[in-house]
């Protein structure tokens, strides 16, 4: 053995006893100090406890008696334009392939033919291309395609109102420049 391992056993035995001397002056509690924390906590136990707040006062509220039984009932649909002098969607109409998808996931890529000719190129999420010309229907608000142009489609959606009706609503859909 080198002086170098004695000299680290010898330091690592002395790092062991101040630490184990240091443990032992931690310890202060002897059996003699049992008496006095019993007498401690007795004395604890034997003050009043403190008095306990009073409850707070109740506010008393102002009745009100809802009189309004002549009045139309928010909730009834009896109100709702039953006619049909608006637009409506088809229920009777055959849904196209292009409905399946919402909008603005359908992408134009392109156009075949020319003037009032023209017909649309229009990928799906799946990746199949689909020929969309006037008249026929994409997306999932009833939108029917009005116009095709070498840039754009062009279409009118049918969209709820909220009171029962339906608006039509203008949107277009135009060509990736990839």
């Amino acid at each position: 053995m080198t002086s170098r391992d004695v000299f680290l056993r010898t330091a690592a035995l002395a790092a062991c006893a101040v630490a184990l001397t240091g443990c032992a002056r931690g310890v202060t509690s002897t059996p003699g100090d049992a008496p006095n924390l019993e007498k401690w906590v007795a004395e604890v136990k034997a003050k009043p406890p403190p008095p306990l707040d009073p409850l707070p006062v109740m506010q008393q509220f102002e009745t009100f008696e809802y009189n309004a039984q002549h009045l139309r009932d928010p909730f009834s649909t009896a109100f709702a334009d039953d006619g049909g002098s608006g637009p409506r969607p088809d229920s009777n109409r055959r849904k196209q392939p292009l409905e399946a998808y919402p909008l603005d996931t359908l992408d134009m890529v392109g156009t075949l033919g020319r003037g009032k000719a023209l017909v649309a190129l229009v990928m799906a999420p799946d990746k199949v291309t689909y020929r969309v010309r006037p008249g026929d229907y994409m997306g999932q608000s009833d939108g029917r395609v009005t116009a095709v142009y070498e840039d754009r489609i062009e279409l009118v959606e049918l969209v709820p109102d909220g009171a029962g009706g339906w608006l039509e609503r203008p949107a277009t859909v135009a060509l990736d420049d990839q």
